[in-house]
């Protein structure tokens, strides 16, 4: 499904200077500018109010704050004014009038010197959620005063403007400075996601046929025999023996038991594989046929449920391979931030650490010639109709490296130690450049990713390079066992500053993986040339009716050179599954 929107806006100066806008052209433009940040303020301001010194509920801000001074002879605005206080003083005021229940004349006596108007005590909410505290006033300060009585209607509108910015960063640092204090964002996001899951759970079953797949010996072969993805994993495992020597391992999805089976080889104390497919039952026999039995522990169940043996409490690492196509799709992250969460303990390492989402502009010609040209002759008729939903979906197959006609933009960091799984649904805005050295149609999106591990388990410099294999690069030469012998071992003495990043790509520069790319092809294919920009947001999030699967929705916008308008906007929605 594609849609139709205007062009972007223009940037441009917020305060205009213009001389010539008249009051007719302001009003025009402040009914249909309307902001996010307008919105809610009008929405708080319709939301019902209660009372500073009863218990009347009233039908707005501005309805309490007229009954307060009608019934009670007290003016929050004026009163606020006369003591001279600021955002965060209004807002002790109103949380010391709802927690201490003082008399108006109590209140009169207030002389903005008292201790409790520099306490932190009295900037947490009183009432949860009191409209009161999030609502802008007009007269808590009068530093500029004098500009709303100036002649000048643009100088007017100028120091209205400014008033209102003050505001509106006052009301933004306080709503940070709550949530930090109280710790609740984390906690909040948590039940969010575990109502949504429980929820999800109940009204359907996205997870038995995902589990049953992978029971089965095609899919672990095929990732297995991917050389870019399992030798990545070894090296970090085996190269990195100061890390894992001793350590408690958690092997996430543990499909074969095949990084559980590196892990022991690189010394763990001990490694707990876990998976919920019946390939656990295979797992539990290959790590017996290795003789590591003593070392590694399979466990068959879902990551949210199970619990380590007796003697563990937390482990080092956790290491998974949860990627999927577009990186999110399967939804497997969600299992391993929940283990993290349950199992990790501080200062522990996620691998892989750091992955990122790549966007680029794509020709992806034979790919449109094989999947969807193809219906537009077949044997002399026009079965084209078989084409037509083929561009909501996702197509995931291998573009080649010259089909690539944009410097990669990433438009989701995904930093594993401190990524929640609300993060996981996302909008990312793109600015695209293209690299065609001559004007070239554009039939396409791709999407890939980079991962990296770091020992330490931080992110990545911005700097950092991902490594890009060359087909027919030995890459498992120094880490596969050959005739029996041991693995190559490094030496112990790592300092921080020796520490390696390792990394591979899933783009269309480095050698083909098992995830190949994901393409979304366009119905209107877009014309550029070298610089051309492409500039957009990629929305992303889990499908509402199967959890596994993706909704990605792109909107993009074409500006042929530094001379010429944005186009308007097209916006084209598809399906990853």
């Amino acid at each position: 499904m594609s849609i139709r929107l205007p062009a972007p806006s223009a940037i441009s100066n917020p305060i205009s200077d213009d001389s010539d806008n008249n009051s007719t052209a302001s009003e025009s433009e402040d009914d249909n500018d309307q902001t996010w940040d307008d919105w809610v303020s009008d929405s708080i301001a319709q939301q019902q109010c209660k009372s500073l010194f009863d218990e009347t509920v009233l039908s707005s801000v501005d309805a309490a704050l007229a009954y307060d001074k009608e019934t009670h002879q007290f003016s929050l605005d004026d009163t606020c004014k006369a003591l001279s206080l600021d955002f965060h003083g209004r807002v002790r005021l109103i949380n010391y009038i709802r927690k201490n229940k003082p008399t108006r004349a109590d209140v009169a006596k207030l002389q903005s010197t008292e201790s409790w108007f520099t306490s932190d005590e009295y900037l947490v909410p009183v009432v949860e959620n009191d409209p009161l505290l999030q609502s802008y006033s007009e007269d808590w300060t009068d530093s500029e005063d004098e500009n709303l009585n100036d002649v000048d209607p643009n100088r007017k509108i100028k120091a209205l403007e400014k008033k209102l910015a003050i505001a509106r960063q006052s009301l933004g640092d306080y709503r940070a400075l709550i949530a930090d204090k109280l710790n609740i964002s984390r906690e909040v996001e948590n039940l969010d996601e575990a109502a949504q899951n429980q929820q999800a759970s109940a009204s359907r079953d996205d997870d038995t046929h995902y589990f049953e797949s992978y029971g089965a010996n095609d899919i672990h072969a095929i990732m297995i025999q991917d050389k870019v993805r399992t030798s990545t994993y070894a090296h970090f495992i085996l190269t990195n023996p100061t890390l894992f020597r001793d350590a408690i391992v958690l092997d996430v999805g543990c499909g074969t038991g095949i990084l559980s089976l590196f892990a022991a080889r690189a010394g763990a104390k001990r490694v707990i594989a876990v998976d919920a497919s019946d390939i656990a039952e295979k797992a539990e026999k290959i790590v017996k046929a290795n003789g590591f039995e003593n070392v590694i522990t399979v466990i068959r169940g879902k990551i949210e449920n199970i619990t380590l043996p007796a003697e563990i409490d937390k482990v080092d690492i956790i290491i998974s391979e949860w990627m999927g196509y577009a990186l999110l799709y399967e939804s497997m992250l969600d299992s391993v931030l929940s283990a993290r969460d349950r199992f990790l303990k501080p200062g522990g390492v996620m691998a892989p650490s750091q992955c990122k989402m790549m966007l680029g502009l794509c020709d992806a010609g034979e790919i449109y010639k094989d999947r969807i040209g193809f219906w537009d002759d077949v044997y002399g008729f026009d079965l084209s109709a078989m084409a037509d939903k083929l561009y909501d979906e996702a197509i995931v197959d291998v573009v080649a490296p010259e089909a690539l006609l944009s410097r990669p933009y990433p438009v989701k960091d995904l930093v594993l130690p401190d990524i929640t799984i609300r993060e996981l649904d996302f909008s990312s805005s793109f600015t695209l450049e293209s690299t065609a050295q001559r004007r070239t149609k554009i039939n396409s999106f791709v999407l890939y990713f980079d991962t990296f591990f770091t020992p330490h388990g931080q992110p990545v410099s911005p700097t950092t390079e991902v490594k890009l294999v060359k087909e027919g690069e030995a890459i498992l030469a120094e880490l596969w066992p050959v005739g029996g012998k041991s693995a190559l071992q490094r030496r112990q003495s790592m300092g921080r500053e020796k520490e390696k990043t390792t990394s591979f790509s899933t783009g269309p520069l480095s050698t083909p993986t098992h995830w190949k790319q994901t393409i979304f092809m366009l119905r209107e294919p877009i014309t550029v040339s070298e610089g051309s920009l492409v500039i957009g947001a990629f929305k992303c999030r889990k499908s509402e009716t199967n959890s596994r699967e993706l909704d990605v929705e792109i909107h993009y916008s074409v500006k042929i050179d530094e001379d010429s308008s944005p186009s308007e906007t097209l916006v084209q929605m598809y399906k990853v599954r």
